[in-house]
């Protein structure tokens, strides 16, 4: 699996105008600011427009673009390189931030736009899982995160209240 592959794909796909905007979140996101993990496939996020004449969005020129370069579907993903790509429209506010804030890493000398290392933990922390709550501890522990920034972003999301209590959980002394 050629994580290259999936990057220069979508790229080519950004400057072919089939999509805008798009940033790597998810656990592979998070591969660019901690040790890497185990994970079923690539979340890249776009913003999806209507098509022409309708309020409906849909990913079907996504699709279409990447089944006429040779690329295969396996169900909800398209597999490029090896790796199943799952493509997710930002779902709330937080998403759409880090989707407009996303920087630039480079992979393998590929440009790649990837979420902030503080929306990848806000994320972890609003959607909750036990994985997320893992993740969130990494990014703590690693020192990975701007803490002024990763609080501002907390509170414009209403996420504070939220992290007093991971904190208190996971990050307090006392039982």
């Amino acid at each position: 699996m050629n994580i290259r592959d999936v990057i220069t794909t979508i790229n080519q796909m950004q400057a072919d105008g089939v999509i805008e905007r798009y940033a790597i979140g998810g656990a592979v996101g998070a591969t660019f600011y901690l040790e890497p993990v185990a994970t079923l496939d690539v979340d890249i996020f776009v913003s999806f427009h209507p098509e022409p004449g309708t309020l409906l969005l849909s990913p079907a020129p996504i699709f279409d673009y990447l089944k006429k370069r040779g690329w295969s579907m396996e169900g909800e993903y398209i597999v490029i390189g090896g790796w199943p790509v799952q493509f997710l429209t930002p779902t709330g506010p937080l998403a759409e931030e880090a989707l407009a804030q996303a920087v630039e890493a480079d992979v393998e000398g590929t440009p790649a736009r990837v979420f902030t290392a503080e929306h990848l933990a806000a994320i972890a922390l609003q959607t909750g899982r036990a994985k997320d709550k893992a993740r969130l501890l990494q990014f703590i522990e690693s020192g990975a995160l701007e803490a002024a920034r990763f609080q501002s972003i907390l509170a414009r999301h209403g996420l504070v209240e939220a992290w007093q209590k991971f904190e208190r959980q996971f990050l307090s002394d006392t039982p």
